[in-house]
Protein backbone atom coordinates (compact mmCIF):
# COMPACT_ATOMS: atom_id res chain seq x y z
CA UNK A 1 0.00 0.00 0.00
CA UNK A 2 1.43 3.45 -0.69
CA UNK A 3 1.75 5.63 1.68
CA UNK A 4 1.60 9.50 1.67
CA UNK A 5 3.42 10.84 4.28
CA UNK A 6 2.91 14.59 5.25
CA UNK A 7 4.05 16.21 8.46
CA UNK A 8 4.70 19.59 9.64
CA UNK A 9 8.39 20.34 9.83
CA UNK A 10 9.53 21.29 13.39
CA UNK A 11 9.65 25.30 13.69
CA UNK A 12 13.44 25.37 14.17
CA UNK A 13 14.45 23.34 10.91
CA UNK A 14 15.98 25.68 8.16
CA UNK A 15 16.13 28.59 10.09
CA UNK A 16 18.55 31.05 8.67
CA UNK A 17 18.08 33.94 10.49
CA UNK A 18 20.97 33.67 12.54
CA UNK A 19 24.02 34.66 11.52
CA UNK A 20 25.77 32.03 8.97
CA UNK A 21 28.91 32.05 6.97
CA UNK A 22 28.19 32.62 3.32
CA UNK A 23 28.06 29.97 0.98
CA UNK A 24 31.06 31.18 -0.99
CA UNK A 25 33.14 31.15 2.67
CA UNK A 26 31.73 27.50 3.47
CA UNK A 27 33.02 26.23 0.35
CA UNK A 28 36.32 27.52 1.44
CA UNK A 29 36.17 26.03 4.21
CA UNK A 30 34.98 22.67 2.64
CA UNK A 31 37.79 22.69 0.41
CA UNK A 32 40.28 22.91 2.85
CA UNK A 33 41.57 19.40 2.87
CA UNK A 34 41.90 19.85 -0.81
CA UNK A 35 44.07 22.98 -0.37
CA UNK A 36 46.01 22.14 2.33
CA UNK A 37 47.04 19.62 -0.41
CA UNK A 38 48.07 22.11 -3.03
CA UNK A 39 48.81 25.13 -1.07
CA UNK A 40 51.98 24.66 0.78
CA UNK A 41 53.51 22.61 -1.88
CA UNK A 42 52.60 24.81 -4.82
CA UNK A 43 54.32 27.59 -3.22
CA UNK A 44 57.21 26.13 -2.38
CA UNK A 45 56.92 24.30 -6.10
CA UNK A 46 56.27 27.47 -8.04
CA UNK A 47 58.84 29.84 -5.27
CA UNK A 48 61.59 29.30 -8.33
CA UNK A 49 59.80 31.89 -10.12
CA UNK A 50 59.83 30.08 -13.65
CA UNK A 51 58.57 27.29 -15.45
CA UNK A 52 61.23 24.41 -16.05
CA UNK A 53 61.31 20.67 -16.03
CA UNK A 54 61.76 20.45 -12.57
CA UNK A 55 58.63 22.35 -11.34
CA UNK A 56 57.06 20.76 -14.47
CA UNK A 57 57.73 17.61 -12.93
CA UNK A 58 56.41 18.44 -9.08
CA UNK A 59 53.47 19.43 -10.47
CA UNK A 60 52.65 16.64 -12.20
CA UNK A 61 53.75 14.41 -9.56
CA UNK A 62 51.06 16.90 -6.99
CA UNK A 63 48.14 16.98 -10.07
CA UNK A 64 47.94 13.13 -9.48
CA UNK A 65 48.24 12.56 -5.93
CA UNK A 66 45.33 14.96 -5.71
CA UNK A 67 43.45 12.60 -8.48
CA UNK A 68 43.53 15.24 -11.10
CA UNK A 69 44.08 12.29 -13.75
CA UNK A 70 46.41 12.03 -16.65
CA UNK A 71 44.69 13.50 -19.14
CA UNK A 72 43.65 16.55 -17.10
CA UNK A 73 47.49 16.66 -15.47
CA UNK A 74 48.65 16.76 -19.30
CA UNK A 75 46.50 19.42 -20.25
CA UNK A 76 46.75 21.61 -17.52
CA UNK A 77 50.72 21.30 -17.97
CA UNK A 78 50.68 22.09 -21.61
CA UNK A 79 48.44 25.25 -20.96
CA UNK A 80 50.96 26.00 -18.50
CA UNK A 81 53.92 25.41 -20.53
CA UNK A 82 51.69 27.84 -23.35
CA UNK A 83 51.26 30.84 -20.59
CA UNK A 84 55.01 30.68 -19.88
CA UNK A 85 55.81 30.85 -23.12
CA UNK A 86 53.48 33.56 -24.26
CA UNK A 87 53.67 35.60 -21.03
CA UNK A 88 57.63 35.20 -20.01
CA UNK A 89 56.16 34.11 -16.43
CA UNK A 90 58.96 34.78 -14.34
CA UNK A 91 57.02 35.28 -10.62
CA UNK A 92 55.68 32.43 -8.10
CA UNK A 93 52.36 34.37 -8.05
CA UNK A 94 52.29 34.56 -12.30
CA UNK A 95 52.95 31.39 -12.08
CA UNK A 96 50.17 30.45 -9.94
CA UNK A 97 47.96 32.45 -11.67
CA UNK A 98 48.42 30.93 -14.84
CA UNK A 99 47.34 27.62 -13.79
CA UNK A 100 44.51 28.77 -11.90
CA UNK A 101 43.54 30.02 -14.85
CA UNK A 102 43.70 27.02 -16.98
CA UNK A 103 41.97 24.79 -14.68
CA UNK A 104 39.08 27.45 -14.23
CA UNK A 105 38.82 27.06 -18.30
CA UNK A 106 39.12 23.24 -18.05
CA UNK A 107 36.05 23.73 -15.02
CA UNK A 108 34.27 26.19 -16.77
CA UNK A 109 32.17 23.86 -19.46
CA UNK A 110 30.83 21.65 -16.32
CA UNK A 111 28.95 24.58 -14.48
CA UNK A 112 25.31 24.69 -15.98
CA UNK A 113 22.90 24.96 -13.23
CA UNK A 114 19.65 23.14 -13.53
CA UNK A 115 16.56 24.98 -15.53
CA UNK A 116 13.76 23.56 -13.82
CA UNK A 117 11.09 25.76 -15.90
CA UNK A 118 10.63 23.54 -18.89
CA UNK A 119 8.46 20.92 -17.23
CA UNK A 120 5.62 20.79 -14.57
CA UNK A 121 6.16 18.51 -13.02
CA UNK A 122 10.39 18.32 -13.69
CA UNK A 123 11.14 14.80 -12.86
CA UNK A 124 14.73 14.55 -11.75
CA UNK A 125 16.02 10.80 -11.14
CA UNK A 126 18.47 10.24 -9.00
CA UNK A 127 21.33 7.58 -8.83
CA UNK A 128 24.21 6.33 -7.42
CA UNK A 129 25.84 3.55 -5.22
CA UNK A 130 25.14 3.04 -1.56
CA UNK A 131 27.11 5.21 0.77
CA UNK A 132 27.49 8.12 -1.85
CA UNK A 133 25.41 9.95 0.03
CA UNK A 134 22.57 9.83 -2.80
CA UNK A 135 19.27 9.94 -0.59
CA UNK A 136 21.17 13.26 2.08
CA UNK A 137 21.46 15.08 -1.20
CA UNK A 138 17.65 14.40 -2.11
CA UNK A 139 16.96 16.27 1.03
CA UNK A 140 18.89 19.00 0.88
CA UNK A 141 17.71 19.27 -3.18
CA UNK A 142 14.01 19.55 -1.62
CA UNK A 143 15.33 22.15 0.72
CA UNK A 144 17.05 23.79 -1.96
CA UNK A 145 14.14 23.93 -4.90
CA UNK A 146 12.32 24.87 -1.87
CA UNK A 147 14.17 27.67 -1.44
CA UNK A 148 13.35 28.71 -4.84
CA UNK A 149 9.79 28.42 -4.64
CA UNK A 150 9.03 25.32 -5.96
CA UNK A 151 6.84 22.76 -4.50
CA UNK A 152 8.32 19.21 -4.16
CA UNK A 153 7.49 15.71 -4.20
CA UNK A 154 9.97 13.21 -3.30
CA UNK A 155 9.59 9.35 -4.47
CA UNK A 156 11.22 7.01 -2.13
CA UNK A 157 12.12 4.52 -5.39
CA UNK A 158 14.38 2.65 -3.16
CA UNK A 159 12.42 -0.25 -1.97
CA UNK A 160 15.23 -2.65 -1.11
CA UNK A 161 16.57 -0.73 1.79
CA UNK A 162 14.05 0.15 4.70
CA UNK A 163 17.00 2.32 6.10
CA UNK A 164 16.66 4.22 2.66
CA UNK A 165 12.88 4.73 2.82
CA UNK A 166 13.21 6.16 6.61
CA UNK A 167 15.86 8.53 5.88
CA UNK A 168 14.12 10.22 3.20
CA UNK A 169 10.48 9.51 5.59
CA UNK A 170 12.72 11.67 7.68
CA UNK A 171 13.60 13.97 5.23
CA UNK A 172 10.28 15.15 4.15
CA UNK A 173 9.15 15.56 7.81
CA UNK A 174 12.39 18.03 7.79
CA UNK A 175 11.19 19.86 4.76
CA UNK A 176 7.54 19.71 5.37
CA UNK A 177 7.23 17.38 1.69
CA UNK A 178 5.09 14.81 1.08
CA UNK A 179 7.46 11.52 0.43
CA UNK A 180 5.10 8.57 -1.31
CA UNK A 181 6.33 5.21 -0.13
CA UNK A 182 5.91 1.37 -0.34
CA UNK A 183 7.13 -1.01 2.50
CA UNK A 184 8.21 -3.59 -0.69
CA UNK A 185 7.97 -4.11 -4.08
CA UNK A 186 8.31 -2.70 -7.37
CA UNK A 187 10.37 0.95 -7.25
CA UNK A 188 8.82 1.44 -10.54
CA UNK A 189 5.70 1.21 -9.78
CA UNK A 190 6.75 3.62 -6.68
CA UNK A 191 8.40 6.44 -8.97
CA UNK A 192 5.10 5.88 -11.14
CA UNK A 193 2.60 6.21 -8.87
CA UNK A 194 4.47 9.58 -7.32
CA UNK A 195 4.78 11.24 -10.82
CA UNK A 196 1.04 10.63 -11.22
CA UNK A 197 0.41 12.15 -7.77
CA UNK A 198 2.31 15.34 -8.57
CA UNK A 199 0.75 16.07 -11.88
CA UNK A 200 -2.50 15.76 -9.90
CA UNK A 201 -1.44 18.10 -7.58
CA UNK A 202 0.35 20.65 -9.60
CA UNK A 203 3.78 19.56 -8.04
CA UNK A 204 6.50 21.77 -9.75
CA UNK A 205 9.56 18.87 -8.93
CA UNK A 206 9.71 15.32 -8.30
CA UNK A 207 12.66 14.25 -6.61
CA UNK A 208 12.77 10.44 -7.55
CA UNK A 209 15.22 8.04 -5.42
CA UNK A 210 16.54 4.90 -6.70
CA UNK A 211 17.79 1.55 -5.21
CA UNK A 212 22.20 2.03 -4.88
CA UNK A 213 23.52 0.24 -7.81
CA UNK A 214 27.32 -0.75 -8.20
CA UNK A 215 28.21 -0.57 -11.99
CA UNK A 216 29.40 -4.15 -11.81
CA UNK A 217 26.28 -5.19 -10.76
CA UNK A 218 24.72 -5.59 -14.59
CA UNK A 219 21.17 -7.30 -13.44
CA UNK A 220 20.85 -4.17 -11.25
CA UNK A 221 21.96 -1.80 -13.41
CA UNK A 222 19.44 -2.94 -15.88
CA UNK A 223 16.09 -3.05 -13.51
CA UNK A 224 17.69 1.31 -13.11
CA UNK A 225 17.46 1.03 -16.88
CA UNK A 226 13.48 -0.05 -15.99
CA UNK A 227 12.84 2.61 -14.08
CA UNK A 228 13.64 4.96 -16.52
CA UNK A 229 11.43 3.72 -19.52
CA UNK A 230 8.71 4.12 -16.48
CA UNK A 231 9.06 6.89 -15.57
CA UNK A 232 8.35 7.61 -19.20
CA UNK A 233 5.40 5.33 -19.74
CA UNK A 234 3.82 8.46 -17.29
CA UNK A 235 5.92 11.66 -18.41
CA UNK A 236 6.82 10.94 -21.87
CA UNK A 237 9.59 13.57 -21.80
CA UNK A 238 10.96 12.27 -18.64
CA UNK A 239 13.04 12.26 -16.69
CA UNK A 240 13.72 15.35 -17.55
CA UNK A 241 17.47 15.32 -15.90
CA UNK A 242 19.02 11.89 -14.32
CA UNK A 243 21.45 12.42 -11.64
CA UNK A 244 24.42 10.54 -10.59
CA UNK A 245 25.40 11.28 -6.95
CA UNK A 246 29.65 10.82 -6.56
CA UNK A 247 31.55 10.35 -3.22
CA UNK A 248 34.48 12.78 -3.93
CA UNK A 249 36.36 10.16 -1.74
CA UNK A 250 36.65 8.19 -4.13
CA UNK A 251 38.58 10.15 -6.46
CA UNK A 252 39.49 8.78 -9.81
CA UNK A 253 36.99 5.66 -9.39
CA UNK A 254 34.13 7.86 -10.08
CA UNK A 255 35.01 8.56 -13.73
CA UNK A 256 34.10 4.45 -14.01
CA UNK A 257 31.15 5.13 -12.01
CA UNK A 258 30.40 7.80 -14.30
CA UNK A 259 31.20 6.16 -17.40
CA UNK A 260 28.48 2.98 -16.51
CA UNK A 261 26.29 4.74 -15.09
CA UNK A 262 26.00 6.85 -17.86
CA UNK A 263 25.76 3.91 -20.83
CA UNK A 264 22.36 2.75 -18.55
CA UNK A 265 20.39 5.50 -17.99
CA UNK A 266 21.70 8.55 -20.03
CA UNK A 267 22.97 10.90 -16.85
CA UNK A 268 22.47 14.57 -17.70
CA UNK A 269 24.14 16.20 -14.41
CA UNK A 270 26.58 14.92 -11.75
CA UNK A 271 26.08 15.85 -7.88
CA UNK A 272 29.78 15.55 -6.20
CA UNK A 273 29.41 15.49 -2.22
CA UNK A 274 31.74 14.88 0.70
CA UNK A 275 34.00 17.78 -0.79
CA UNK A 276 34.54 18.76 2.87
CA UNK A 277 35.92 15.08 3.62
CA UNK A 278 38.51 14.65 1.13
CA UNK A 279 41.80 15.92 -0.42
CA UNK A 280 40.81 14.67 -4.02
CA UNK A 281 39.04 17.63 -5.00
CA UNK A 282 41.32 17.64 -8.21
CA UNK A 283 38.73 14.62 -9.28
CA UNK A 284 36.52 17.70 -11.20
CA UNK A 285 39.48 18.26 -13.17
CA UNK A 286 39.59 14.41 -14.26
CA UNK A 287 35.74 14.30 -14.66
CA UNK A 288 35.99 17.52 -16.85
CA UNK A 289 38.59 15.86 -19.29
CA UNK A 290 37.90 12.58 -19.51
CA UNK A 291 33.60 11.84 -18.75
CA UNK A 292 32.53 15.49 -18.97
CA UNK A 293 29.24 15.95 -17.28
CA UNK A 294 27.46 18.99 -15.84
CA UNK A 295 28.39 18.98 -12.27
CA UNK A 296 24.98 21.07 -10.92
CA UNK A 297 25.39 20.81 -7.27
CA UNK A 298 28.15 20.02 -4.66
CA UNK A 299 28.40 19.08 -1.65
CA UNK A 300 30.59 20.63 1.09
CA UNK A 301 29.12 19.96 4.47
CA UNK A 302 26.49 18.51 6.70
CA UNK A 303 23.57 21.11 6.96
CA UNK A 304 20.19 20.94 5.13
CA UNK A 305 21.54 23.93 2.80
CA UNK A 306 25.23 22.64 2.42
CA UNK A 307 24.73 21.72 -1.05
CA UNK A 308 24.81 24.21 -3.83
CA UNK A 309 25.04 24.81 -7.52
CA UNK A 310 28.46 24.75 -9.15
CA UNK A 311 30.71 27.37 -9.64
CA UNK A 312 33.74 26.94 -11.34
CA UNK A 313 35.22 30.49 -10.45
CA UNK A 314 34.44 29.73 -6.69
CA UNK A 315 35.70 26.19 -6.93
CA UNK A 316 38.96 27.34 -8.12
CA UNK A 317 39.30 30.26 -5.61
CA UNK A 318 39.04 28.07 -2.79
CA UNK A 319 41.52 26.26 -4.36
CA UNK A 320 44.33 28.77 -4.95
CA UNK A 321 43.12 31.12 -1.52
Amino acid sequence: MFSFLKKPAPDSQGDTSVAAPSWRERLFQGLARTRAQWGGKLKSIFARGKVDDELLEELESLLLTSDVGIEATTHLLDELKKAAKRDKLDTPEAIQKALADALLATLQPLEQPLDVSGHKPYVIMIAGVNGAGKTTSIGKLAKYFQSQGKSVLLAAGDTFRAAAREQLQTWGERNNVTVIAQESGDPAAVIFDAISAAKARGIDIVLADTAGRLPTQLHLMEEIAKVRRVIQKVEPAGPHETLLVLDANIGQNALAQVKAFDKAINVTGLVLTKLDGTAKGGVIAAIARQCPKPIRFIGVGEQIDDLRPFSARDFVDALFE
